[in-house]
C-alpha cells in the first residue's frame, strides 16, 4: 500500500535533530525526501559517535526512508539545481537562522515566484522576527525561555531526558504546520510561508500550567503540582534494588485499587487529592512502602491491579518489551554494509495508508546522480559537476 504521503515531494536543507525529526515522519508516510547536504560536511549529525557503520547512529534513525543529494548553494550552477528541484517540489524544509536562504536568493520570496504552490517550512530558535531573531541557541535555552524549565523536576529545574523544544518545539510542530499548510493550499491555490520558532512552540507545551496561573495567580515552581511531584498518587518512587516504579493514581478509583493492591487501605481518604503538608508524610509512607521489594517483584505484585503503576524501563528493556514489539515500534533490519540492526518503528498506524520502512539512512550524496539524472542531467553532466564541487 502507498503511504498517507505518497507523491509529496519535500527538499530538506536542515541539520541536526528538529527538522530532520520532521521530515523523518513524512518520509515515514511516504513523501520523498530529498535530504539537500553540503558536498564537504553534509549534516553534522552524520559524525558524532557512536557510528553504525559510517555513519552516526543518531543520523541513521532520523534519516531513514530519505535520499541524499549534495549540492552547494553557495555556487551559482547549484542554486539552479535547487531552483530547478523547488520548482517541482511541494515543500522546502530548512534550518537555517533567519535570513540566510534569502542571501543565498533561495529564501521563500524567490521560491515563491518560482512555485507559488511551494510550502517553505523555516525552523529556528525564536523565529523570523522579534527581539532575538539574530540569536544563537539550543534545546535548554528554548525551554529556559518559554517557561518549561522553572518548574520542570521536583526541588530545582531539570533538563528531561529528550530534547523537548527541539523534538516537541521545532520538528512535531512543523510537521503539523506543513500539513495544515497543505491543506489549506487545496483551498486556496498556493502556498505560503511556515515560521516555526522553538520558543514559541515549547512555550505552547505550558498549556496546562498557563491554565491554572492565569486562574490562581501562582508562579509555578518545581515539585508545586499534582503533576510535578506534588501528590503522591502521582510520582516516581526507587525499589529495594535501586530501580523505579511510576505511580499515576490520580482518580479515586485507580488510588483506590492500588491502595488496596498495597494493602494499605488506610491511605485511601479524600485527602490523598488535596495539595498540602500532609501530601509530604504520604509520599514518605509511600516511598518507604516501594522500598521493600525490587522493580521485578512490583511489577508482579501489581500486574493485575488497575491502579496505573508501572515500572520505570531502561531503553534496552523497552526495546525488548511486548508493548513495543508488538506495536511494531522496534523493527529488525539488515543492512548490506552495516550488518542487522534495530531501527526506531512509525508511531501513527493508518489502516488504509500505512508508513514503512523502505531505506535505510542514505550515505552523503548517495542519490545527487539519479536525482539530477530525473532533472534531465546527463550522465557527463553529472560528472562534470561533481569534479568542480558543485554536487
Amino acid at each position: 500500500m502507498q503511504g498517507a504521503l505518497s507523491g509529496l515531494k519535500v527538499l530538506d536543507l536542515s541539520r541536526l535533530l528538529p527538522g530532520p525529526f520532521c521530515s523523518m515522519l513524512m518520509a515515514d508516510l511516504g513523501a520523498d525526501v530529498i535530504k539537500v547536504e553540503d558536498p564537504k560536511m553534509g549534516d553534522y549529525i552524520r559524525w558524532w559517535p557512536p557510528k553504525i557503520g559510517l555513519n552516526s547512529g543518531f543520523h541513521v534513525v532520523l534519516n531513514r526512508n530519505k535520499r541524499s543529494l549534495t549540492l552547494n548553494l553557495k555556487h551559482p550552477e547549484a542554486k539552479v539545481i535547487f531552483e530547478k528541484l523547488a520548482a517541482g517540489a511541494d515543500v522546502v524544509l530548512e534550518g537555517f537562522r533567519p535570513g540566510v536562504m534569502a542571501k543565498l536568493g533561495l529564501g521563500y520570496k524567490s521560491l515563491e515566484q518560482i512555485n507559488p504552490r511551494l510550502v517553505y517550512c523555516a525552523i529556528s530558535g525564536y523565529g523570523a522576527d522579534g527581539v532575538l531573531v539574530n540569536k544563537t541557541g539550543h534545546d535548554v535555552n528554548y525551554l529556559g525561555l518559554s517557561g518549561v524549565l522553572s518548574y520542570s523536576g521536583k526541588d530545582s529545574p531539570t533538563m528531561a531526558g529528550v530534547q523537548i523544544a527541539d523534538v516537541g518545539g521545532g520538528g512535531l510542530l512543523a510537521a503539523f504546520a506543513v500539513m495544515a499548510a497543505l491543506f489549506a493550499r487545496e483551498r486556496l491555490g498556493r502556498g505560503q510561508f511556515v515560521d516555526i520558532s522553538m520558543a514559541d512552540g515549547s512555550f505552547a507545551w505550558n498549556c496546562l500550567r498557563l491554565g491554572k496561573f492565569i486562574a490562581d495567580g501562582k508562579v509555578p515552581e518545581p515539585g508545586d503540582d499534582l503533576l510535578n511531584h506534588g501528590l503522591a498518587c502521582y510520582n516516581i518512587y526507587q525499589t529495594l534494588d535501586g530501580r523505579y516504579m511510576s505511580l499515576g493514581a490520580l482518580e479515586p478509583q485507580f488510588w483506590q485499587s492500588f491502595c488496596q493492591t498495597a494493602g494499605r487501605p488506610q491511605w485511601d481518604t479524600p485527602l490523598y487529592f488535596e495539595p498540602g503538608a500532609h501530601q509530604k508524610e504520604l509520599t514518605e509512607s509511600v516511598s518507604e512502602f516501594f522500598r521493600q521489594k525490587s522493580m521485578a517483584e512490583w511489577v508482579e505484585h501489581f500486574k493485575d491491579a488497575n491502579c496505573c503503576c508501572e515500572p520505570v524501563l531502561n531503553l534496552d528493556e523497552v526495546m525488548e518489551s511486548e508493548l513495543m514489539k508488538g506495536r511494531a515500534m522496534v523493527v529488525d533490519l539488515v543492512h548490506e554494509s552495516w550488518g542487522a540492526y534495530k531501527q526506531l518503528g512509525i508511531a501513527p498506524k493508518f489502516s488504509l495508508t500505512p508508513g514503512s520502512l523502505t531505506s535505510h539512512a542514505p550515505e552523503l550524496g548517495e542519490h545527487t546522480g539519479p536525482i539530477l539524472e530525473e532533472l534531465g542531467y546527463s550522465a557527463a553532466k553529472i560528472e562534470d559537476l561533481k569534479n568542480s564541487g558543485i554536487v
